[in-house]
């Protein structure tokens, strides 16, 4: 994912990532790494202490945001079926996971469209 500044990459990821800022080829990157925290890491501040509060926000704030990207994945997965993927070629395939896609949204809509009045349930 790019940032709007020029040359800076943010980077989201999960346990697999953690301690990759330390590798030798990634030595001269400037790279903002936003990677999620062992709990370990600011637990050990106190639970009392502005720091623990800080770095506990950050890091609801990135699982927050990794939740929102990863839930239409599931509903696709889950709800859909879509968990092999057949090659019929790129426009076809392109074609299918954009209807998937906003299946999906809909999906998570649902319940809003509902009350609302727009869908027969």
């Amino acid at each position: 994912m790019r940032s709007t500044k020029k040359d800076n990459r943010y980077y989201f990821g999960m346990k697999a990532y953690i301690g990759v800022e330390k590798r030798p080829e990634h030595a001269g990157r400037k790279v903002v790494w936003r990677i999620a925290a062992r709990r370990s890491t600011y637990q050990k501040h106190g639970k009392r202490s502005v720091l623990y509060r800080v770095k506990r926000r950050i890091e609801k704030a990135k699982a927050q945001m990794r939740a929102k990207v990863e839930h239409p994945f599931r509903v696709i997965k889950r709800q859909f079926g879509y968990v092999k993927v057949r090659f019929h070629g790129l426009a076809k395939n392109t074609a299918q996971l954009v209807t998937l896609f906003a299946l999906s949204n809909l999906w998570m809509a649902r319940k809003h469209l509902r009350v609302a009045g727009e869908v027969r349930p």
